[in-house]
């Protein structure tokens, strides 16, 4: 079985690189979701801030070896849930960050985990909403980083590492992500 999860978490070329890295995940495309019309879903036109696209990650999983928790947990350690329409230097609405479901079963899962990252910030600025449209972005964008090897990503290298590693199967999401990826980064320095 295939489940699909839309993830927004700013600039999609570490996203990608960083979902591609987990257990469990059969695909992973770089797009743009949510906007206007097909006819605005590029790189030029979404750049231009007024098309409501957002640079988003599809991603395509196996519900039998990672969960829809766990996508979510590794969204909310890397991004900045409190900033709308900006992740690190980059800034512009396309990337708000956001999570866009398929599955309205997912809907329950969802809420449930942006209260908890909610309830740790002063303001919550995180798009939680059912997906309207998606467009995979151009070829040169697919694999970026791959590509690019020196390209620009706003995630560390040490925190991609890092969820690439962390032991998904003893998660118990009871408290933000970041404090959870803290301890278990404490736990690897003892």
């Amino acid at each position: 079985m295939e489940k699909r999860i839309y993830l927004a978490g700013g600039c999609f070329w570490g996203m990608e690189r960083l979902y591609r890295a987990l257990p469990g995940i059969k695909n992973v495309t770089a797009g743009y979701a949510n906007g206007v019309s097909p006819e605005k879903a590029n790189y030029e036109a979404v750049c231009s801030g007024i098309t409501g696209f957002r640079e988003t990650v599809r991603v395509s999983y196996d519900p039998e070896q990672v969960s829809l928790e766990h996508l979510l947990f590794a969204l909310f350690a890397v991004i900045d849930p409190e900033t709308p329409n900006r992740q690190g230097p980059d800034v512009g609405s396309q990337y708000q960050t956001g999570v866009y479901w398929v599955d309205g079963v997912d809907e329950d899962t969802v809420r449930r985990v942006a209260s908890l990252e909610a309830a740790a910030v002063p303001y919550f600025a995180v798009e939680l909403k059912p997906l309207e449209n998606f467009y995979p972005a151009e070829e040169y964008h697919q694999r970026y980083l791959e590509k690019n090897p020196r390209g620009y990503c706003h995630i560390s290298p040490v925190r991609m590492e890092t969820l690439a590693r962390f032991p998904f199967h003893k998660l118990d999401y009871c408290r933000p992500a970041k404090e959870l990826l803290r301890a278990f980064l404490d736990t690897q320095a003892q």
